[in-house]
């Protein structure tokens, strides 16, 4: 089996010795070809390229990012079942993908389960999301994208590691908690959601669409605003109306709490199984996919693409 791992040596907990130790439980099983990431995007074109020489398999070793970005070069011409099937080795600051399939957080547990998987054959079609921009270009992302605050904290984040500051669930919280109060604009809401056959819902601050649950984790907790959403449906979506301290505090309490259903209050505007979403804006907001920032867009149409790839688990 031939296969391409393509490995980001700047994600967060990597090594080269552990790096090292990956590839050489591997080594046994395929014919691997190694191939670390330069850049941003440097992983979309490596398996747009395994793809295009007939890969049977691309394993993503890295964070949620890396991850994104291999999925994108694996569709860059759609689904087909004649495509490279993906593994994930994580790595990252959180995994949420890797999680949300049930694989080990660690990547030696992760290899293992892989492994086992590979010489058994063994996969899993998931489905997707894509959301589609105003210059006609669509990115496909695997758990969730976010509008506004959310989008607005991973944007601070990103500038913070850039600076130096180590990526971990206490530099997330710091961070929304500082922007919260002195950074997003909790009086003007901006978005209004579209989906078809249904009136719009205008008013709203922030918008979660979820592809999978839970939608990220905090650490070891999971973060769960919409606990319905899974690979084998459609997109979910949360959204607040209020940015408000009580409302806000009551939203983020159910999202941590152990429960089945969705975040609950009058501020609040769930949808669930949806093949698709559009929201516009009514200035640029913060845009993110997967946890990476992509800049500020006043309109998006998000689109479930079920049974979009393979994973090898």
């Amino acid at each position: 089996m031939r296969a391409m791992l393509i490995a980001n040596p700047k994600a967060t907990s990597t090594s080269r010795r552990a790096r090292d130790t990956l590839v050489r439980a591997f080594s046994g099983d395929l014919d691997l070809v190694i191939a670390e990431t330069a850049h941003r995007g440097h992983a979309t074109e490596l398996a747009l390229q395994a793809a295009v020489d007939g890969y049977d398999a691309v394993i993503a070793l890295g964070g949620d990012g890396t991850v994104n970005e291999a999925v994108n070069g694996l569709l860059a011409e759609g689904p087909s079942p004649g495509l490279p099937a993906l593994a994930v080795l994580p790595i990252g600051s959180a995994n949420v993908f890797a999680r949300a399939l049930g694989l080990p957080g660690d990547p030696i547990g992760a290899t293992r389960v892989v492994l086992e998987a590979l010489r058994a054959g063994r996969h899993r079609t998931v489905g997707l999301g894509t959301a589609g921009l105003p210059n006609g270009t669509e990115r496909y992302f695997t758990f969730n994208a976010g509008i506004g605050f959310d989008a607005e904290v991973v944007r601070e984040v990103e500038r913070r590691r850039g600076a130096g500051a180590k990526a971990d669930p206490s530099l997330y919280v710091r961070t929304a908690v500082r922007h919260f109060f002195s950074g997003t604009d909790r009086r003007r809401p901006s978005l209004t959601l579209e989906v078809p056959g249904r009136p719009p819902k205008g008013g709203l601050f922030l918008a979660f669409i979820s592809n999978t649950s839970p939608w990220t984790f905090m650490g070891p907790l999971p973060v769960n605003p919409s606990p319905k959403a899974n690979f084998a449906r459609g997109l979910d979506l949360f959204g607040m109306r209020s940015l408000e301290v009580a409302p806000t505090l009551g939203a983020v309490a159910q999202m941590l709490a152990p429960r089945a259903r969705p975040v609950q209050g009058r501020h609040v505007v769930n949808l669930h199984d949806a093949a698709e979403i559009t929201l516009r804006a009514e200035r640029p907001v913060a845009f993110q996919l997967d946890g990476d920032y992509l800049g500020e867009q006043d309109h998006i149409t998000f689109r479930s693409v079920p049974k979009a790839i393979r994973i090898v688990i």
